[in-house]
């Protein structure tokens, strides 16, 4: 049997098993409960996207400036993580 067919058989048995499970019942009592938790939950979620875009921006041009002066394994390693971590 070739990895593509055994890859398949997974996938296709992971879509019936995935299928057949139910998600359990919404109670009413769950459904009725405050939103104050999750009004809560956007603010601090548009936070932590905003830190992670930051900290992605800031590694783009990392690695940017390490290959315009065109560091290589070891080097461009240390330089990158240097540069990440200066404020």
């Amino acid at each position: 049997m070739t990895t593509a067919c055994i890859l398949s058989a997974f996938l296709a048995a992971g879509l019936t098993l995935a299928s057949t499970q139910s998600t359990p019942p919404v109670t009413p009592a769950a459904a009725a409960s405050p939103a104050t938790p999750a009004a809560a939950t956007p603010a601090a979620a548009t936070s932590a996207d905003n830190d992670a875009a930051a900290k992605h921006a800031k590694r783009t041009a990392c690695l940017k400036d390490a290959r315009a002066k065109k560091l290589v394994g070891a080097q461009r390693t240390a330089f990158v993580k240097q540069c990440v971590a200066s404020p």
